[in-house]
């Protein structure tokens, strides 16, 4: 069963191919990273007219890449919700068009859900990790929109447990990069000098809502580092201080709500996903603090891609999720 998935949903035009929910054999993604960072974030108008833009390039390469071209396909997938309304409708048009003229179905994906799928996919027999999911399973899914704990029951059965309530943890480290001078995008920035120069000496910044229900909080945080960087706190301390005790602050932040939702729920396993699973130090100290098993895709498939989506939408198949070609597209589209 080999499907073809399309992600449009921000400032990646990204297309993969996958067999039978879990071999990758094509994965092709076009960044727009250098057109946005001069404007410091994404530029939903310029992300729409990029994706228009690449989505054929893109394509040819991911159908080179996989061989055996369009007729090798037996269905195609997209991201429908959630994400930019602009950008959402290149990709979902032009995977309804693909699937009309093929006569294939077309199965709709729901981006959040995809991230927790990109775990389990191979290139080979070889490097194949577990055959899938050991449910119960809590997925943290940290990203620039979204910051969320969802305890998955099941293939296609979730109940999300815990949110932010205010900035998405790759939202702000996005925003303390900026105050540092560091360039878009903020989380790859900060974990490198964060990384070049240790555990944060002297700094210690707080950790909000670590008590109680499983929701993040990360705007006070970001307020605080402002402060310090402003001299409103006193001497400023060194960029690589403030950008190491800040990873710190959300890492543990993170760690410690994902443990106690695990805990609480009986999981058997924990998936890190989305584009900031690819921060080192979230990865160890999960890793290393987790009394369950941490299953976290490679760095490469953290951030959005289209093979996520193919790996998803093969088991949304299975269970029949077939769109009509009629359905709109979901901007604010949940999990759970």
């Amino acid at each position: 069963m080999r499907t073809l998935g399309i992600e449009t949903s921000c400032d990646e035009t990204a297309i993969g191919v996958v067999e039978d929910g879990g071999r990758l054999v094509a994965s092709i993604v076009s960044s727009q990273v250098q057109l946005h960072a001069e404007y410091g974030g994404v530029v939903p108008e310029l992300a729409s007219r990029k994706h228009v833009e690449a989505m054929i390039p893109v394509l040819d390469e991911a159908l080179s890449a996989a061989g055996g071209g369009l007729a090798a396909l037996d269905a195609i997938a997209v991201t429908y919700g959630p994400g930019l309304s602009g950008a959402l409708l290149v990709g979902f048009n032009f995977a309804k068009a693909l699937a009309y003229a093929l006569g294939l179905p077309l199965v709709p994906v729901n981006h959040l859900e995809a991230h927790v799928y990109a775990a389990w996919l191979h290139a080979d027999a070889a490097d194949a990790p577990d055959a899938g999911p050991r449910f119960p399973s809590l997925a943290l899914i940290v990203s620039g929109g979204h910051s969320d704990v969802v305890l998955m029951t099941d293939h296609g059965h979730y109940r999300r447990l815990g949110q932010t309530v205010d900035d998405a943890a790759g939202e702000a480290f996005d925003k303390v990069a900026r105050l540092l001078g560091l360039g878009f995008p903020g989380g790859p920035a900060i974990d490198r000098l964060a990384a070049e120069h240790g555990r944060a000496k002297t700094l210690k910044l707080p950790r909000a809502r670590l008590d109680g229900d499983y929701d993040f909080s990360f705007s006070g945080l970001k307020t605080k580092a402002g402060r310090i960087v402003r001299g409103e706190e006193g001497d400023s301390p060194e960029a690589a201080e403030l950008a190491a005790a800040f990873q710190e602050s959300v890492v543990d932040s993170l760690v410690t709500k994902a443990l106690q939702a695990a805990a609480d729920n009986g999981a058997r396993e924990i998936i890190l996903a989305g584009g900031v699973a690819a921060n080192s130090e979230l990865r160890r100290v999960l890793a290393e603090r987790s009394p369950v098993p941490v299953v976290v895709p490679p760095p490469e498939l953290c951030t959005d891609n289209g093979a996520m989506i193919a790996a998803c939408a093969h088991h949304r198949l299975a269970a029949g999720d077939i769109a009509p070609l009629d359905l709109d597209i979901d901007p604010a589209l949940k999990i759970g």
